[in-house]
């Protein structure tokens, strides 16, 4: 009867433990793409946008390494290379591509009508047809939305306030992104009650930049409004510099340029995107469909403001600006 029982033992606990381990070999470890246009940070979290995502999937419970693999994709700035890239992620059947910019969801929508696509960044997702309409997208895409209108006209209006006189103000566009079509026409509804002329530049690569900027310099334009783009965050240094040379008060809807030494930043606070963004991704693995979840849009705006630079530009920049600002570089 002992050796009965002593075998029972055994079996129930060899049991238990095979048990164990199949749960453990079974358990779901979810694939989520990540695609960028920018260039790779090294490591990945040092960016505070990508930071955010991995922090907002992790508070949600899902960690690499245990229950969720990352495939980050970057172009590098080299827009050619999404389509490529987004092929790849659908042909590794991931669970959810998170996408950034309308170049990388256009990719992502092309190679892929079935995986779900969240938009962490994206110019207008109706007009760009990436979703019927923002409360019923209707397909395999959903995510944030830019509120590229206003912020578009608060640029000029954050120029006009800031140098007095200002007369010409440049569009710096990539004409490579169709949504970049709606920043133009933006400001240049904003500037219809101004006495501001809007020139409108066109840029795909840094020699097309600089030449741009020649062009601005031409036609005597005192300021400049920046399209956001994989290419131009990439290159802000570059642009910083070539605004500072030609003596132009600068802005991008991103801290980048500010931070790279040009006047201004102005626009939604893109790692608020990106941790909201995780929280589609959790939705979706949990078993809701992107076609039933409404598009949001930034609910969070940061200013940035380069007081080195206004010194030498010469710019005083008024208290009512100050006041408002986020972030102050002295």
């Amino acid at each position: 009867m002992a050796d009965l029982a002593r075998r029972q033992v055994v079996f129930a606990s060899t049991a238990l433990l095979c048990g164990f381990g199949a749960r453990a070999q079974d358990r779901k470890v979810w694939r989520i793409g990540v695609l960028s246009p920018r260039s790779r940070p090294d490591p990945v979290e040092s960016d505070t946008n990508f930071r955010s995502l991995v922090e907002g999937l992790r508070e949600l419970g899902y960690v690499e390494g245990q229950n969720l693999r990352l495939d980050w994709r970057f172009a590098d700035g080299r827009m050619e290379r999404l389509p490529a890239f987004a092929e790849e992620l659908a042909r590794f059947k991931v669970d959810a591509i998170v996408a950034a910019g309308n170049q990388a969801i256009a990719a992502a929508q092309k190679s892929t009508a079935t995986i779900p696509i969240v938009i962490a960044t994206s110019i207008d997702p109706v007009g760009s047809g990436f979703v019927k309409t923002l409360a019923h997208p209707g397909g395999n895409i959903t995510g944030l939305s830019n509120l590229t209108g206003e912020i578009s006209a608060k640029h000029l209006e954050l120029l006009v306030g800031a140098v007095p006189g200002l007369s010409r103000v440049a569009v710096l566009i990539d004409p490579s992104n169709a949504a970049h079509a709606t920043i133009v026409k933006s400001v240049q509804n904003a500037a219809a009650a101004t006495h501001v002329q809007i020139l409108v530049l066109e840029a795909r690569s840094p020699s097309e930049i600089e030449s741009a900027f020649a062009a601005m310099s031409r036609q005597k334009a005192g300021g400049v409004i920046v399209a956001v783009d994989g290419l131009f965050t990439r290159q802000a240094g570059q642009i910083a510099q070539l605004a500072g040379k030609e003596r132009m008060a600068s802005i991008y809807t991103s801290a980048a340029l500010a931070e790279a030494g040009g006047l201004f930043g102005y626009g939604q606070d893109f790692a608020d995107n990106y941790r909201r963004a995780a929280a589609y991704v959790d939705k979706i693995l949990k078993g809701a469909r992107p076609a039933d979840l409404p598009v949001e849009q930034s609910t969070k705006f940061v200013l940035t403001v380069n007081l080195k630079t206004a010194k030498t530009l010469g710019i005083s920049v008024p208290a009512s600006i100050m006041l408002r600002a986020d972030k102050v570089i002295q």
